[in-house]
Protein backbone atom coordinates (compact mmCIF):
# COMPACT_ATOMS: atom_id res chain seq x y z
CA UNK A 1 0.00 0.00 0.00
CA UNK A 2 1.12 3.73 -0.18
CA UNK A 3 1.60 5.98 2.05
CA UNK A 4 -1.52 7.02 3.21
CA UNK A 5 -0.64 10.97 3.70
CA UNK A 6 -3.25 13.25 4.95
CA UNK A 7 -6.56 14.91 2.96
CA UNK A 8 -8.86 17.34 3.53
CA UNK A 9 -11.42 15.55 1.59
CA UNK A 10 -13.60 14.77 4.40
CA UNK A 11 -13.07 14.16 8.47
CA UNK A 12 -14.91 10.65 7.17
CA UNK A 13 -10.58 10.17 5.70
CA UNK A 14 -8.94 9.90 9.54
CA UNK A 15 -8.73 7.07 11.42
CA UNK A 16 -9.81 6.11 14.72
CA UNK A 17 -8.72 8.36 17.68
CA UNK A 18 -6.52 6.76 20.66
CA UNK A 19 -9.62 7.11 23.05
CA UNK A 20 -12.27 5.56 21.04
CA UNK A 21 -9.91 2.42 19.93
CA UNK A 22 -8.81 1.88 23.27
CA UNK A 23 -12.03 1.67 24.41
CA UNK A 24 -13.28 -0.70 21.63
CA UNK A 25 -10.12 -2.93 22.83
CA UNK A 26 -11.38 -2.77 26.62
CA UNK A 27 -14.83 -4.17 25.24
CA UNK A 28 -13.30 -6.78 23.37
CA UNK A 29 -12.38 -8.49 26.21
CA UNK A 30 -14.53 -11.61 27.12
CA UNK A 31 -18.19 -11.99 26.37
CA UNK A 32 -21.34 -9.68 26.98
CA UNK A 33 -25.06 -9.69 26.05
CA UNK A 34 -25.46 -8.77 22.38
CA UNK A 35 -28.04 -6.25 20.76
CA UNK A 36 -27.23 -3.91 23.04
CA UNK A 37 -27.97 -5.14 26.58
CA UNK A 38 -24.63 -5.30 27.43
CA UNK A 39 -23.06 -2.30 30.13
CA UNK A 40 -21.09 -0.31 27.57
CA UNK A 41 -24.36 0.35 25.94
CA UNK A 42 -26.28 1.17 28.93
CA UNK A 43 -23.31 3.46 30.02
CA UNK A 44 -22.59 5.16 26.69
CA UNK A 45 -26.68 6.20 26.80
CA UNK A 46 -26.11 7.08 30.20
CA UNK A 47 -23.39 9.37 29.54
CA UNK A 48 -25.52 11.53 26.82
CA UNK A 49 -28.19 11.83 29.31
CA UNK A 50 -26.03 13.44 31.85
CA UNK A 51 -24.05 15.10 29.20
CA UNK A 52 -27.40 16.63 27.52
CA UNK A 53 -28.75 17.52 31.11
CA UNK A 54 -32.08 15.24 29.84
CA UNK A 55 -33.49 11.88 30.55
CA UNK A 56 -33.30 11.35 26.53
CA UNK A 57 -33.68 8.09 24.75
CA UNK A 58 -30.83 6.81 23.04
CA UNK A 59 -30.07 4.80 19.80
CA UNK A 60 -26.97 3.50 18.40
CA UNK A 61 -26.90 2.82 13.79
CA UNK A 62 -23.70 2.49 12.03
CA UNK A 63 -24.20 5.55 9.97
CA UNK A 64 -25.45 9.18 9.34
CA UNK A 65 -27.52 8.20 6.28
CA UNK A 66 -29.19 5.55 8.60
CA UNK A 67 -29.54 7.85 11.45
CA UNK A 68 -31.08 10.58 9.67
CA UNK A 69 -33.12 8.82 7.78
CA UNK A 70 -34.68 6.37 10.20
CA UNK A 71 -35.35 9.28 12.69
CA UNK A 72 -37.45 11.44 10.26
CA UNK A 73 -39.31 8.63 9.60
CA UNK A 74 -40.14 8.11 12.66
CA UNK A 75 -41.26 12.13 12.94
CA UNK A 76 -43.76 12.04 10.14
CA UNK A 77 -46.01 9.41 8.12
CA UNK A 78 -45.66 9.06 4.06
CA UNK A 79 -47.99 11.75 3.22
CA UNK A 80 -46.47 14.13 5.50
CA UNK A 81 -43.11 16.65 4.33
CA UNK A 82 -39.83 17.79 5.77
CA UNK A 83 -38.86 21.25 5.23
CA UNK A 84 -34.65 21.45 4.54
CA UNK A 85 -32.28 23.57 3.08
CA UNK A 86 -31.44 23.02 -0.82
CA UNK A 87 -27.68 22.06 0.12
CA UNK A 88 -29.03 19.85 3.00
CA UNK A 89 -27.31 15.98 3.01
CA UNK A 90 -30.44 14.46 3.25
CA UNK A 91 -31.29 16.16 0.05
CA UNK A 92 -28.23 15.76 -2.15
CA UNK A 93 -26.51 12.77 -0.43
CA UNK A 94 -28.48 10.09 1.13
CA UNK A 95 -30.29 8.47 -2.48
CA UNK A 96 -33.31 9.40 -1.92
CA UNK A 97 -33.14 7.22 1.44
CA UNK A 98 -35.27 9.85 3.68
CA UNK A 99 -38.28 9.25 1.55
CA UNK A 100 -37.29 5.22 1.45
CA UNK A 101 -37.17 4.95 4.95
CA UNK A 102 -40.59 6.87 5.46
CA UNK A 103 -42.28 5.24 2.72
CA UNK A 104 -42.44 8.38 0.13
CA UNK A 105 -42.10 11.53 2.66
CA UNK A 106 -41.36 14.87 0.60
CA UNK A 107 -38.55 17.09 1.26
CA UNK A 108 -39.54 20.44 0.38
CA UNK A 109 -36.36 23.02 -0.39
CA UNK A 110 -35.48 26.22 0.96
CA UNK A 111 -33.21 28.55 0.08
CA UNK A 112 -31.36 30.60 2.73
CA UNK A 113 -27.82 32.32 2.81
CA UNK A 114 -24.77 30.37 4.05
CA UNK A 115 -26.72 26.88 3.99
CA UNK A 116 -29.25 27.73 6.82
CA UNK A 117 -33.08 28.00 6.90
CA UNK A 118 -34.61 30.86 8.33
CA UNK A 119 -38.18 31.04 9.92
CA UNK A 120 -39.04 33.39 6.99
CA UNK A 121 -38.40 30.57 4.38
CA UNK A 122 -39.82 27.97 6.54
CA UNK A 123 -42.86 29.92 6.76
CA UNK A 124 -43.15 30.33 3.23
CA UNK A 125 -43.09 26.85 2.35
CA UNK A 126 -45.56 25.84 4.71
CA UNK A 127 -48.47 28.46 3.79
CA UNK A 128 -47.75 27.87 0.25
CA UNK A 129 -50.32 25.70 -0.03
CA UNK A 130 -52.38 23.82 2.31
CA UNK A 131 -54.93 21.85 0.31
CA UNK A 132 -54.84 18.02 0.73
CA UNK A 133 -53.13 17.34 -2.74
CA UNK A 134 -49.96 18.83 -1.10
CA UNK A 135 -48.51 16.36 1.44
CA UNK A 136 -48.83 18.26 4.61
CA UNK A 137 -45.69 20.00 6.46
CA UNK A 138 -44.49 17.72 9.14
CA UNK A 139 -40.88 18.21 10.24
CA UNK A 140 -37.95 20.83 9.28
CA UNK A 141 -34.45 19.29 9.78
CA UNK A 142 -31.35 21.45 9.95
CA UNK A 143 -27.62 20.75 9.76
CA UNK A 144 -25.60 22.09 12.76
CA UNK A 145 -23.17 22.73 11.71
CA UNK A 146 -24.26 23.18 8.25
CA UNK A 147 -23.44 21.46 4.77
CA UNK A 148 -21.81 25.41 4.09
CA UNK A 149 -19.51 25.09 7.71
CA UNK A 150 -21.49 27.78 9.27
CA UNK A 151 -23.57 27.35 12.92
CA UNK A 152 -27.12 28.28 13.95
CA UNK A 153 -26.54 30.74 16.51
CA UNK A 154 -28.95 29.99 19.15
CA UNK A 155 -31.50 32.95 18.38
CA UNK A 156 -31.88 31.42 14.64
CA UNK A 157 -32.67 28.06 16.31
CA UNK A 158 -35.37 30.02 18.76
CA UNK A 159 -36.98 31.98 15.88
CA UNK A 160 -36.89 28.55 13.70
CA UNK A 161 -38.75 26.72 16.85
CA UNK A 162 -41.36 29.53 17.33
CA UNK A 163 -42.55 28.74 13.40
CA UNK A 164 -42.14 25.05 14.37
CA UNK A 165 -44.81 25.56 17.27
CA UNK A 166 -46.79 28.05 15.32
CA UNK A 167 -47.52 25.45 12.43
CA UNK A 168 -47.25 21.95 15.08
CA UNK A 169 -43.79 21.15 13.18
CA UNK A 170 -41.08 18.77 14.73
CA UNK A 171 -37.52 19.96 14.46
CA UNK A 172 -34.50 17.89 13.34
CA UNK A 173 -31.33 18.23 13.95
CA UNK A 174 -28.28 16.35 11.50
CA UNK A 175 -25.60 16.58 13.65
CA UNK A 176 -22.92 15.21 11.62
CA UNK A 177 -20.59 18.13 12.58
CA UNK A 178 -22.29 18.59 15.93
CA UNK A 179 -18.69 18.57 18.64
CA UNK A 180 -17.47 21.30 15.82
CA UNK A 181 -20.59 23.32 16.37
CA UNK A 182 -20.20 22.94 19.84
CA UNK A 183 -16.79 23.48 20.35
CA UNK A 184 -17.11 26.95 17.79
CA UNK A 185 -19.91 28.23 19.48
CA UNK A 186 -18.59 27.48 23.11
CA UNK A 187 -22.59 26.71 24.38
CA UNK A 188 -23.49 23.79 25.96
CA UNK A 189 -24.96 20.84 24.33
CA UNK A 190 -28.64 21.37 25.58
CA UNK A 191 -28.23 24.72 25.02
CA UNK A 192 -27.98 24.38 21.38
CA UNK A 193 -30.38 21.36 20.95
CA UNK A 194 -33.67 20.66 23.43
CA UNK A 195 -33.39 24.37 25.45
CA UNK A 196 -33.56 25.81 21.70
CA UNK A 197 -36.47 23.59 20.75
CA UNK A 198 -34.79 20.45 18.87
CA UNK A 199 -36.91 17.46 19.17
CA UNK A 200 -34.14 14.88 17.73
CA UNK A 201 -30.70 15.02 17.17
CA UNK A 202 -28.28 12.50 15.24
CA UNK A 203 -25.00 12.89 17.01
CA UNK A 204 -22.07 12.01 14.60
CA UNK A 205 -19.05 9.52 16.10
CA UNK A 206 -17.76 8.46 12.38
CA UNK A 207 -16.44 12.58 11.68
CA UNK A 208 -15.01 12.86 15.56
CA UNK A 209 -13.05 10.01 15.75
CA UNK A 210 -14.80 6.65 15.48
CA UNK A 211 -14.60 3.86 12.96
CA UNK A 212 -18.02 4.46 12.42
CA UNK A 213 -21.30 4.78 14.95
CA UNK A 214 -23.66 7.82 15.44
CA UNK A 215 -26.24 8.43 18.27
CA UNK A 216 -29.79 9.19 18.05
CA UNK A 217 -30.83 11.29 21.02
CA UNK A 218 -35.05 11.84 21.13
CA UNK A 219 -34.93 14.78 23.70
CA UNK A 220 -39.38 14.13 22.91
CA UNK A 221 -39.27 10.61 24.46
CA UNK A 222 -42.71 10.38 23.23
CA UNK A 223 -41.22 10.41 19.28
CA UNK A 224 -39.12 7.41 20.05
CA UNK A 225 -42.25 5.04 20.01
CA UNK A 226 -41.33 1.89 19.03
CA UNK A 227 -38.08 3.17 16.94
CA UNK A 228 -35.81 0.37 18.58
CA UNK A 229 -38.22 -2.04 16.07
CA UNK A 230 -37.61 0.47 13.37
CA UNK A 231 -33.91 -0.03 13.40
CA UNK A 232 -33.80 -3.52 13.54
CA UNK A 233 -36.49 -3.69 10.47
CA UNK A 234 -34.19 -1.32 8.90
CA UNK A 235 -30.85 -3.45 9.74
CA UNK A 236 -29.31 -0.92 11.91
CA UNK A 237 -29.61 -3.02 15.14
CA UNK A 238 -26.03 -4.31 15.83
CA UNK A 239 -25.41 -7.30 17.39
CA UNK A 240 -22.45 -7.00 18.83
CA UNK A 241 -23.38 -3.55 19.97
CA UNK A 242 -20.72 -2.64 22.53
CA UNK A 243 -18.09 -1.93 19.68
CA UNK A 244 -20.32 1.09 18.37
CA UNK A 245 -21.00 2.52 21.97
CA UNK A 246 -17.95 1.79 23.85
CA UNK A 247 -15.83 3.49 21.25
CA UNK A 248 -18.95 6.83 22.27
CA UNK A 249 -18.47 6.47 26.13
CA UNK A 250 -14.89 6.60 25.38
CA UNK A 251 -15.25 10.11 23.45
CA UNK A 252 -17.49 10.73 26.16
CA UNK A 253 -15.66 9.87 29.43
CA UNK A 254 -12.64 11.29 28.21
CA UNK A 255 -13.96 15.23 27.04
CA UNK A 256 -12.08 13.35 23.48
CA UNK A 257 -15.38 14.51 21.22
CA UNK A 258 -15.00 17.64 22.34
CA UNK A 259 -11.17 18.26 22.05
CA UNK A 260 -11.01 16.22 18.75
CA UNK A 261 -13.54 19.11 17.45
CA UNK A 262 -11.50 22.27 18.87
CA UNK A 263 -8.38 20.58 17.32
CA UNK A 264 -9.97 19.89 14.15
CA UNK A 265 -11.99 24.06 14.22
CA UNK A 266 -8.72 25.67 15.16
CA UNK A 267 -6.29 23.46 12.13
CA UNK A 268 -9.09 25.00 9.66
CA UNK A 269 -8.93 28.62 11.25
CA UNK A 270 -5.33 28.12 10.77
CA UNK A 271 -5.63 26.71 7.27
CA UNK A 272 -8.13 29.77 6.63
CA UNK A 273 -5.73 32.68 7.69
CA UNK A 274 -2.94 31.05 5.69
CA UNK A 275 -5.10 30.92 2.17
CA UNK A 276 -6.36 34.31 2.69
CA UNK A 277 -2.63 36.04 2.41
CA UNK A 278 -2.74 34.16 -0.75
CA UNK A 279 -3.45 36.71 -3.83
CA UNK A 280 -6.40 35.24 -6.09
CA UNK A 281 -8.01 32.81 -3.04
CA UNK A 282 -11.27 34.37 -2.28
CA UNK A 283 -13.42 32.92 1.19
CA UNK A 284 -16.97 31.65 -0.43
CA UNK A 285 -18.63 31.25 2.81
CA UNK A 286 -17.91 32.17 6.56
CA UNK A 287 -15.45 29.96 7.98
CA UNK A 288 -16.94 28.75 11.77
CA UNK A 289 -16.26 25.65 12.46
CA UNK A 290 -13.75 22.86 10.73
CA UNK A 291 -14.60 23.66 6.50
CA UNK A 292 -13.25 26.11 4.61
CA UNK A 293 -14.54 27.11 1.36
CA UNK A 294 -12.49 29.23 -1.31
CA UNK A 295 -12.82 30.00 -5.05
CA UNK A 296 -9.18 28.86 -6.44
CA UNK A 297 -8.38 29.48 -10.31
CA UNK A 298 -9.05 26.49 -12.43
CA UNK A 299 -5.96 25.69 -13.17
CA UNK A 300 -4.89 25.39 -9.36
CA UNK A 301 -6.93 23.01 -8.71
CA UNK A 302 -5.66 21.08 -12.06
CA UNK A 303 -2.10 21.55 -10.31
CA UNK A 304 -3.52 20.34 -7.14
CA UNK A 305 -4.84 17.20 -8.38
CA UNK A 306 -2.01 16.24 -10.29
CA UNK A 307 0.16 16.14 -6.82
CA UNK A 308 -2.77 13.81 -5.52
CA UNK A 309 -4.16 16.27 -3.10
CA UNK A 310 -7.79 15.07 -2.64
CA UNK A 311 -10.83 17.75 -2.27
CA UNK A 312 -14.04 17.92 -3.03
CA UNK A 313 -15.70 21.11 -5.77
CA UNK A 314 -18.72 20.51 -5.58
CA UNK A 315 -19.78 24.60 -4.96
CA UNK A 316 -20.02 25.82 -8.78
CA UNK A 317 -17.00 26.91 -11.03
CA UNK A 318 -13.85 26.98 -8.93
CA UNK A 319 -15.32 26.26 -5.56
CA UNK A 320 -12.78 24.04 -3.48
CA UNK A 321 -13.41 22.77 0.43
CA UNK A 322 -11.03 21.64 2.85
CA UNK A 323 -12.07 19.56 5.84
CA UNK A 324 -10.02 19.68 8.85
CA UNK A 325 -10.41 16.37 11.34
CA UNK A 326 -9.26 15.65 14.72
CA UNK A 327 -5.65 14.47 13.70
CA UNK A 328 -5.53 17.47 10.83
CA UNK A 329 -0.94 18.33 11.11
CA UNK A 330 0.11 22.00 10.76
CA UNK A 331 2.74 20.46 8.63
CA UNK A 332 0.74 19.04 6.66
CA UNK A 333 -1.74 22.54 6.00
CA UNK A 334 1.65 24.37 5.35
CA UNK A 335 2.47 21.89 2.68
CA UNK A 336 -0.80 22.45 0.98
CA UNK A 337 -0.31 25.87 1.39
CA UNK A 338 3.04 25.52 -0.17
CA UNK A 339 1.37 23.82 -2.93
CA UNK A 340 -1.13 26.49 -3.76
CA UNK A 341 1.07 28.98 -3.51
CA UNK A 342 3.93 27.64 -6.30
CA UNK A 343 0.91 26.92 -8.34
CA UNK A 344 -0.71 30.63 -8.42
CA UNK A 345 2.71 31.52 -9.03
CA UNK A 346 3.63 29.07 -12.08
CA UNK A 347 0.07 29.48 -13.44
CA UNK A 348 -1.21 26.34 -12.27
CA UNK A 349 1.52 24.28 -13.96
CA UNK A 350 5.00 23.50 -12.58
CA UNK A 351 8.19 22.67 -15.14
CA UNK A 352 7.71 19.26 -16.73
CA UNK A 353 4.15 18.95 -15.01
CA UNK A 354 2.40 16.59 -17.63
CA UNK A 355 -1.26 16.85 -18.22
CA UNK A 356 -3.47 14.67 -16.55
CA UNK A 357 -7.89 13.63 -16.56
CA UNK A 358 -9.10 15.33 -13.47
CA UNK A 359 -12.54 13.55 -12.63
CA UNK A 360 -14.63 15.94 -9.77
CA UNK A 361 -15.12 14.27 -6.41
CA UNK A 362 -18.97 14.05 -5.72
CA UNK A 363 -20.80 15.88 -2.98
CA UNK A 364 -20.24 14.04 -0.02
CA UNK A 365 -20.17 14.35 3.66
Amino acid sequence: MSSQVEQFASDNSSGICPEALEYMIRANQGSVPAYGNDEWTQKAADYFRELFEIDCEVFFTFNGTAANSLSLAALCQSYHSVICHETSHIETDECGAPEFASNGSKLLLAHGKNGKLTSESIESIVTKRTDIHYPKPKVISITQSTELGTLYSIEELLSIKEVANKYNLKLHMDGARFANAVAAMNKSPAEITWKSGVDVLCFCGTKNGMALGEAILFFNKALAEDFDYRCKQAGQLASKMRFISAPWLGLLETGAWLKNARHANQCAEYLENQLLNIEGVDLMFPREANAVFVKLPEEVIHSLKAKNWQFYTFIGVGGVRFMCSWNTTKSRIDELIGDIKNATINGGRGKGERDRINFPLPFNL
